[in-house]
């Protein structure tokens, strides 16, 4: 429950203040902590502001602000069965005792820190980094697929459990980026700025790390709280590269964990930076900003100004991160700031700001601001002593692999070779246990016509369950030896190569190379 859904007189325990950056500061400042009770004094005439008591003394918050502070109440309390039912009767009203509202109050404490141990954590990372293999590790058998309505992308959703927390994971769908260019990437900008995360875990290929680290530069952002895990570090090691990451974590404001999800190493530590984070209690956090040169921060700063005049934005978007995508041209970000009372004049400022840019850098403001950003990256990896090993490519079976399935005569046969002994498996392979099946039922329905009387229960079990669960049964074994191609063409890194080679003829349908798949299942 949030604290702005509270009428006057009641009271509730904070659970945790979402947002980020200089408003949640702010709040946590002004009192607003984890199990500290707050109560509603009074509304003001129309509604807003909303005058509160805690820690003793009086504050006024807007009911934004107020909704972005999660509570728990008594009334939630009382329905989990932690208050004392215990009271007694005078004049008709039921009072509960000092000792007894002192429990209850004590229970509502406790219900709260509880609550709070849930933490809501994003997967965010570039397309086949890891991401998946950490949430299968980490929630098991707990996770769901969520088709989102609206969108073309999906996620899964699970759980974990570490030292007494619970982690409410999302896998994201990966991005090279958050820019507006493709759903995916508009999808994990919506999750982040809509839902908040309570932190982020930014997941880098360690074989990739410079291209990676794009991402990572665009969440600091946004300022929200990141926990970088350095992935398939195994190979990053075998290989011979060398990079001191503490000082890379130092440089960029986030911790940095050297991980290899597909064994489980570094898990553990990741789990505990979160929890350390979460709690506050972690010291190599810090928010910092990127530095894009000069020029281009001098139209940071100016646009920010003006963008800051309407302070409910800071509730949930970082004023820094919405000037730099509005230099970027970014579509979503301008239809925003037209919402805003002063969005024309935000925009010319932009348009006079994005004119100078590019006299001062020679340079659109969108592509001075990525190489911006690469220069960044660049000069963090120098100073954090990054090296390449001289270890040969520990690719080169997966390249020649490349090089054969994907190429340009033999791509093509090579796919409907395989397309056409997985159908003839299925097909011959799977007659055989089809005839039993088939019949295994005919015997069983045989039986059944013979040894019991004519009527309807006969027919209901003859003609319906056995006749008809009968007929889809049967094709059982087919579907099971489909899936099981399907299945092997994932895991062995087929499927990705079959829709890059299909991607141009399915694309002329109008559909995406992946589109395929669906198309092998009908």
């Amino acid at each position: 429950m949030k604290l702005s859904e509270l009428s006057t007189g009641q009271k509730g325990v904070i659970v945790k203040v979402l947002g980020h950056g200089g408003f949640r500061k702010r709040i946590v400042e002004m009192g607003f902590i984890k199990g500290q009770e707050v109560e509603v004094l009074l509304n003001a005439p129309l509604h807003d502001p909303v005058k509160y008591k805690i820690m003793g003394y009086e504050v006024s918050l807007r009911h934004t602000e107020a909704s972005m502070i999660e509570i728990i109440t008594e009334s939630e309390a009382r329905n989990k069965d932690i208050a004392n039912p215990d009271t007694t009767e005078e004049n008709g009203i039921s009072v509960a005792s000092n000792s007894e509202q002192d429990t209850e109050f004590n229970n509502l404490h406790e219900e709260a820190l509880k609550k709070r141990r849930i933490i809501n954590v994003a997967l965010v990372g570039n397309p086949n980094c890891g991401k998946t293999s950490f949430f299968n590790y980490a929630s098991g058998a707990h996770e769901r697929v969520g088709n989102y309505s609206g969108v073309t992308v999906d996620a899964k959703e699970g759980r974990a459990e570490y030292k007494g927390y619970n982690f409410n994971l999302i896998d994201l769908p990966g991005t090279y980026s958050l820019s507006a260019y493709s759903p995916e990437e508009l999808y994990v900008r919506r999750e982040i700025i809509d839902k908040t995360p309570d932190v982020i875990i930014n997941v880098i290929d360690s074989s990739n790390i410079e291209r990676n680290l794009y991402l990572t530069t665009q969440l600091v952002d946004m300022n929200q709280r990141i926990v970088c895990a350095l992935n398939m570090f195994d190979e990053f090691e075998e290989r011979g590269d060398k990079l001191n990451y503490k000082v890379l974590g130092h440089l960029l404001g986030v911790p940095m964990i050297p991980t290899v999800f597909r064994t489980g190493r570094g898990i553990d530590e990741l789990f505990q930076t979160i929890i350390d984070m979460y709690e506050g209690q972690d010291s190599t956090f810090r928010h910092i900003h990127i530095n894009h040169g000069k020029d281009i921060e001098e139209g940071i700063d100016r646009v920010k100004q003006l963008i800051q005049e309407d302070e409910q934005i800071r509730y949930k978007y970082s004023t820094r991160y919405l000037s730099i995508k509005l230099l970027e041209n970014d579509s979503h970000a301008e239809e925003f700031i037209k919402t805003l009372p002063n969005g024309n004049e935000i925009l010319k400022l932009r348009d006079k700001e994005a004119v100078r840019i590019k006299e001062e850098c020679k340079e659109d403001s969108e592509t001075a601001i990525m190489n911006a950003k690469y220069g960044f990256i660049h000069g963090a990896l120098k100073e954090a002593e990054y090296q390449e090993g001289n270890i040969e490519d520990t690719y080169q079976t997966t390249h020649a692999l490349d090089k054969l399935i994907t190429n340009k005569y033999l791509g093509f046969p090579l796919f409907f070779l395989l397309l056409y002994i997985m159908f003839q498996v299925t097909f011959s392979l799977g007659q055989y246990p089809m005839d039993w099946i088939d019949s295994m039922i005919g015997a069983l329905g045989g039986w059944i016509s013979d040894t019991m009387s004519d009527g309807p229960l006969k027919a209901m079990l003859v003609d319906g369950i056995i006749g008809g669960v009968g007929s889809v049964i049967v094709f059982l074994p087919q579907i099971l030896i489909l899936y099981a191609f399907i299945s092997f063409m994932e895991d062995s890194g087929y499927m990705a190569r079959a829709a890059f080679i299909m991607d141009k003829l399915m694309h002329k349908m109008g559909l995406h190379g992946k589109s395929f798949i669906p198309l092998i299942m009908g």
